[in-house]
């Protein structure tokens, strides 16, 4: 199966993601034919809270939404906050979303999202601990293994990479979304 042939992927993360957020999905769409990139606060290695070393392709400052067709925002408390800190990674989020492209979004990876000001009238799901602070940005947060909401791809934990896997694989193939509400 090569439906994403073409297609060009972000990951943004930093130190202390959770592994199999990253490396799980990674292996969802490159083996559905899309090319993934890292994107990061800085050049160099990131570590994943369990050990996982990957390498950063590209800076935050250097990543542009144009760029990709889609962008996944894996989880772990450390990666969720520190990455939310970099003001160009909130831009970066903004614009995917501005540009109406889907976006997956798994445990505490959401966090992102409320600086990014993107969650009014959408609905998804994370880990519970993030639930006040979605509602506050304006979603609907609701406790399902995987939500879809417009291209918004969203699940709770690790054992829920199946699905999110199956649905984010999925909306990247269909592309952008014109009918999805803006931030």
């Amino acid at each position: 199966m090569t439906h994403l042939t073409g297609k060009t992927v972000a990951f943004l993360a930093t130190n202390g993601f959770e592994d199999s957020e990253l490396t799980s999905p990674w292996q969802a769409v490159t083996e559905h034919g899309a090319t993934a990139v890292l994107v990061s606060t800085e050049a160099g290695t990131i570590t994943g809270k369990n050990g996982h070393e990957a390498q950063v392709d590209r800076t935050t400052s250097d990543a542009a939404a144009g760029d990709f067709d889609a962008l996944v925002l894996p989880g772990g408390v450390a990666n969720g906050d520190k990455i939310r800190l970099d003001e160009a990674a909130v831009a970066f989020v903004k614009g995917v979303f501005d540009a109406h492209k889907p976006v997956g979004v798994i445990c505490h990876g959401g966090w992102i999202l409320t600086d990014a000001d993107v969650l009014r009238g959408r609905t998804l799901t994370s880990y519970p601990s993030l639930k006040t602070d979605l509602r506050n940005a304006g979603a609907t947060w609701v406790d399902q293994e995987v939500v879809v909401d417009a291209g918004l791809v969203s699940s709770r934990v690790p054992d829920d990479l199946p699905a999110f896997n199956a649905k984010l694989v999925e909306e990247i193939a269909e592309g952008e979304h014109t009918g999805r509400k803006a931030g």
